[in-house]
């Protein structure tokens, strides 16, 4: 029984832990730090007066945190989706891969100053170069940033994870030789990463989809775990292949985010959740394995804190001025994009990497990493809110909806179409009689500010009205074009 009851105390424990994280969501508001950092700097500081916390093996918290940052990544791509991210494709593949290597470029070389070896300073360069999209909307809480901007910040995020995380593993080995030869090493490894990464995400996703949409299951639990297997079996497969299994996730993730399946609000729902989960035991077992004790030794705070600043004010503020100048931007959105580009779980990951790999040095690069990333999503995380009013960046102010009205159907609805009026649009300000839906269209139910509204011929539509329709498939043309600027 005395295991019983010590196992008992661990869960006791651990869920109480849990239940203050989830918490601390309402502290982040009050505060506009986020949630996150709360959970990396309690945990690095409960791992110091508790040595016993300290004691996973880094390989293990590697393996959970990949697990998580795939639970992340789908979720995020599911967010996303398609038909958002389609006419900025262009745009997020450009910063989000040439924004990585400028910006790991250019902290590799403030960190060679610093003193760090060439070696060493690329893979501190690259860990610090990926951004967390996690921490950008934990600042934000329940305003989303709307228009190109928010569909650049979120894709950049979800884009420039995998290339850094393939980068690094690309410079991780490298077998030395001439630098022309070891630059080409590291060009081909991380070619092949996106590539493949890129092709098993395409298939993976399109297998899933039609798997999500032809084959029923018994029980309507089901539908989110196949939905999360399919996510872990394209993560696999893309790793065993040589590829980017993250890379992979989140291109299976944006194919599916548009995708019409059944019990598709439920899966979206248990996948949030579960990332809401994953977003906080990443961030906790990734502060119990900084070691605080040491920081002074090592030099890590003076150094971290020299690199968070060079970070937030040259290095990334260069990068995005170079990228994002062939595209239509307002000032005040450059300069909010570049500003947001918050640190969060894949850098210290990947400073993690560096330890494992028994480096020179590595335990040095692993604790500045910390510094930075605590420095961005504390100090920098703080900010955002007011540089995005600063800069004049559209948000909308998104209310929790806790209750939901729906009906269950057994066969797939045609013709049902579900969209959002915008602002400059046909329907904007226009009484539903003389919306030109012709006959075979019709407004089938309104909802406005999160309320059901009234649908009569003398309704007046508004700009951010969420409308149903229902439309005969065979006869009606696509009404869609009504509701669009």
């Amino acid at each position: 029984m005395e295991g019983v009851e010590s196992f008992g105390r661990a869960v006791l424990a651990v869920a109480l832990a849990a239940t203050v994280a989830v918490l601390s969501n309402r502290l982040s508001e009050r505060t506009r730090i986020p949630a996150p950092a709360f959970f990396l700097v309690a945990a690095a500081v409960a791992a110091d007066l508790a040595p016993r916390l300290e004691s996973f093996p880094i390989t293990s918290v590697q393996n959970v945190v990949t697990v998580a940052l795939v639970v992340l990544l789908f979720h995020g791509g599911m967010n996303l989706g398609w038909r958002q991210l389609r006419p900025n494709a262009g745009a997020v593949v450009w910063i989000g891969v040439a924004g990585t290597f400028a910006t790991a470029a250019l902290l590799a070389l403030a960190a060679r100053l610093l003193g760090f070896g060439w070696q060493a300073a690329l893979l501190l360069g690259t860990a610090l170069a990926p951004t967390d999209p996690a921490v950008v909307f934990s600042v934000l809480g329940r305003r989303e940033i709307t228009g190109r901007t928010g569909v650049l910040l979120e894709g950049e995020s979800g884009a420039n994870d995998p290339v850094g995380i393939a980068l690094m593993a690309a410079l991780l080995t490298t077998t030395g030789g001439s630098v022309a030869g070891a630059a080409g090493q590291v060009a081909l490894t991380f070619v092949e990463q996106m590539a493949v990464g890129a092709a098993v995400g395409l298939g993976g996703g399109w297998a899933l989809k039609w798997f999500m949409q032809k084959v029923p299951l018994p029980s309507e639990g089901l539908y989110p775990l196949r939905a999360l297997a399919g996510a872990f079996a394209v993560y696999g497969a893309a790793t065993v292949a040589h590829g980017s299994g993250f890379l992979a996730v989140f291109t299976a993730g944006i194919l599916l985010g548009d995708a019409r399946a059944p019990y598709k609000r439920e899966i979206e729902r248990f996948h949030a959740a579960l990332s809401s989960l994953a977003e906080i035991v990443a961030f906790a077992l990734l502060g119990l394995s900084v070691p605080l004790a040491t920081f002074a030794a090592e030099g890590a705070w003076g150094d971290g804190l020299i690199l968070a600043v060079l970070l937030v004010v040259v290095a990334r503020p260069l990068a995005m001025a170079a990228l994002l100048w062939p595209l239509r931007l307002r000032a005040g959105e450059r300069v909010f994009l570049a500003f947001a580009g918050l640190k969060g779980a894949v850098p210290i990951l990947l400073g993690s990497f560096a330890v494992s790999a028994r480096l020179a040095h590595s335990q040095r690069i692993y604790d500045v990493v910390f510094v930075v990333v605590a420095f961005s999503v504390v100090v920098q995380g703080a900010l955002v809110p007011t540089v995005a009013r600063w800069c004049r960046i559209p948000m909308r102010a998104g209310e929790l909806e806790p209750w939901a009205l729906g009906v269950r159907l057994r066969d797939r609805p045609e013709g049902v179409r579900r969209v959002v009026v915008e602002s400059g649009s046909a329907a904007d300000g226009c009484a539903v009689a003389d919306l030109d839906l012709g006959e075979h269209a019709w407004v089938s139910l309104a909802i406005r500010g999160g309320g059901l509204l009234p649908v009569t011929g003398a309704t007046r539509l508004a700009a951010g009205d969420e409308i149903l329709l229902l439309t005969d498939p065979e006869q009606a043309p696509d009404p869609g074009g009504l509701f669009r600027k």
